[in-house]
């Protein structure tokens, strides 16, 4: 990556998430009281006086711990300190330090890490004043901040900017990078999926279903660059009890809201559930282009033609989505994985296809020829002409004398025909009308 990495550790609950949404000026990691709500590491660039680096949070690490998800946890912590440039170890000024402290101060010691010591929650002078005993961690001096008031975050990223490696050429450029969410129900695979097409352990995955908790980028390149946004599975509204999973369901959204490409996992063994169908719909409605990917397909019984039949059966049940190309997989085993980034990129190019007026018009002519539109309150619909307004989506804006007139089943009809003749595999496309 292009920027230095600058890494938020330290051990549950205090704060970390918190200051990276105040660097970010937004809310882009779940925030929560209760402790380990960060699990994977989150990515997000950040910028402050003009320098540029990508800031990492991560899940309190807690070492030597029992727990199977706190060692995967303090495991995905250990991953991003190996790649960061910089380590911002915070610790909880309320409580002071603790074994857990010194425990985290001491692996940063061995690593040999650029580290900056953050006490945080000094909401005011008098807890800032107590900071001082931070420094038995052997980390140089504490800087005192409060994430959730501001206070002293000016003074830490000045500090933080200085300590950051001097900048070098850009490697690439990820603004052109294809921004693709993977989304499905929980436990369909999505975390296991990314980790596959990485060919890393980015992503904390257990057979507990709701693992995941952020939308957690991972850039990634293969062919061309992608940003993988790994989401939170959606459930049904009503069985999202919990705070964080009512937050992490509207991360989710505003993830599909801001892809380019969204990958729909479903499961094989489940065939396509009424909760699929849904997530499709939030796909579609928010007009993204998409492909269905049908995971853990290792564990059905093959015979000949099972993946045809399971293809017409799909079609059958999504009709409304019979645009959508569907590639099988299996994330364990890595059958056919890479493909699926070839089928993103196919359906992003399609997103972003035109056609020039003249030859719409042509095709126009000869549809409306085909097929006219049957006369409304006793008057005739007459088209004048059609243009492309727009890519991603696609949007076409026929002129008529009475726009108002046209029924759905005609536009409809005009859509599919738009499909039959040019393709837009994986994409939502939009007929709008306007009186000429």
């Amino acid at each position: 990556m292009s920027y230095p990495v600058v890494a938020i550790i330290g051990q549950p609950n205090v704060g970390k998430s918190s200051l990276f949404n105040r660097f970010l000026k937004r809310p882009v990691a779940v925030v929560d009281e209760s402790p380990g709500v960060t699990r994977d590491r989150n990515y997000a660039e950040c910028d402050w006086n003009g320098r540029s680096f990508n800031l990492v949070d991560t899940g309190g690490m807690v070492p030597n711990a029992d727990e199977l998800m706190d060692q995967l946890i303090y495991d995905q912590t250990e991953f991003a300190i190996t790649e960061a440039d910089l380590v911002m170890f915070v610790v909880d000024a309320k409580v002071g330090s603790d074994h857990i402290d010194k425990g985290i101060a001491r692996r940063l010691a061995k690593a040999g890490c650029e580290t900056i010591l953050v006490a945080n929650k000094a909401d005011n002078d008098l807890i800032e004043a107590e900071t001082y005993e931070f420094l038995r961690l052997g980390l140089g001096d504490p800087v005192a901040v409060s994430a959730t008031e501001g206070r002293g975050i000016g003074d830490l990223l000045d500090i933080l900017v200085e300590r950051l490696p001097s900048p070098e050429e850009d490697e690439g450029d990820e603004s052109g990078a294809i921004r693709v969410a993977v989304v499905g129900r929980p436990n369909v695979g999505k975390s296991s999926f990314i980790n596959r097409l990485t060919g890393a352990d980015r992503l904390v995955v257990t057979p507990v279903a709701g693992t995941t908790r952020d939308a957690v980028d991972t850039p990634f390149e293969f062919q061309g660059q992608y940003i993988l946004v790994d989401t939170a599975g959606l459930r049904r509204k009503y069985k999202v009890h919990e705070n964080i999973e009512f937050y992490t369901t509207l991360r989710t959204g505003r993830a599909i809201e801001s892809c380019d490409v969204a990958v729909v996992l479903v499961d094989a063994a489940d065939n396509v559930t009424s909760q699929d169908q849904r997530i499709l719909d939030e796909v579609i409605s928010n007009r993204r282009a998409a492909v269905l990917v049908v995971n853990k397909w290792d564990l059905i019984e093959k015979e000949t033609r099972t993946a045809e039949r399971y293809t017409r059966k799909i079609k059958e049940t999504l009709a409304r989505f019979s645009f959508l190309p569907v590639i099988y997989i299996s994330a364990l085993s890595g059958q056919r994985v890479p493909k699926v980034l070839s089928l993103v990129k196919k359906v992003h190019e399609e997103a972003h296809k035109r056609v020039s007026t003249s030859e719409l018009n042509e095709w126009l002519e000869k549809t409306v020829g085909r097929k006219h539109p049957p006369a409304r309150e006793g008057r005739f619909i007459k088209f004048n002409y059609i243009t492309q307004s727009e890519v991603a989506p696609p949007t076409f804006v026929i002129f008529a004398n009475r726009p108002e007139l046209v029924d759905r089943s005609y536009i409809s009809y005009l859509s599919n025909q738009l499909r039959a003749e040019y393709g837009f595999s994986g994409v939502p496309i939009r007929v709008k009308f306007r009186r000429k």
